[in-house]
């Protein structure tokens, strides 16, 4: 399959409308061309995530790769697409399936290495996720404010191999919880 559709979150105010990230793989001259209306900082994803599939032994396609973020109207901006970004070009590059993919929803900035870092708005895209019937998957270090959100089912990851280990079947990621109620009365 040279096609994958993942789900994401952008975050306007304390609103998280809903973002597809749609990539493509095609024959053609190899690069990475990023459309959809995304900020220099979404741009620099293209490195981000490259540096992150490569350093964790996956193939990075030597092929014309096209990510579109829809809706092209909606502002996007910081890393928080850098998860959903590796994980389609996984997918359609048929090194991950697609079929677990729909049930989630994915933020997270990658690291070189491909460590997750935390993103701003994890609490309303905890809440959007829940309300389409999806689950969320982004870092731990967003874990006490997901865990705040009752109806959520918000997993939680360190990495992108986790995730991806997750996604195959062969690993399990923590669902965030609330964190347990402090008696401060005395």
């Amino acid at each position: 399959m040279s096609l994958a559709v993942i789900y994401s979150r952008a975050i306007i105010g304390v609103q998280a409308p809903s973002v597809t990230v749609e990539v493509h793989i095609s024959n053609g001259l190899p690069g990475l061309t990023l459309v959809g209306l995304p900020e220099t900082t979404v741009k620099e994803a293209r490195d981000r995530v490259r540096s992150a599939l490569i350093n964790n032994g996956f193939t990075f396609p030597a092929r014309r790769i096209t990510v579109n973020l829809a809706p092209a109207d909606l502002p996007k901006e910081g890393g928080r697409y850098d998860l959903p970004i590796a994980l389609a070009i996984l997918a359609a590059s048929e090194q991950l399936p697609l079929a677990p993919l729909a049930r989630y929803e994915f933020l997270g900035e990658l690291a070189l290495s491909g460590s997750l870092r935390a993103v701003r708005g994890a609490i309303p895209a905890a809440l959007a996720a829940a309300d389409a019937g999806r689950q969320l998957v982004l870092s731990t270090d967003n874990t006490a404010e997901v865990g705040l959100i009752a109806q959520s089912q918000s997993h939680t990851a360190r990495h992108l191999l986790e995730v991806c280990a997750f996604l195959l079947g062969q690993g399990e990621l923590p669902v965030a919880a609330m964190p347990p109620a402090v008696d401060n009365a005395r």
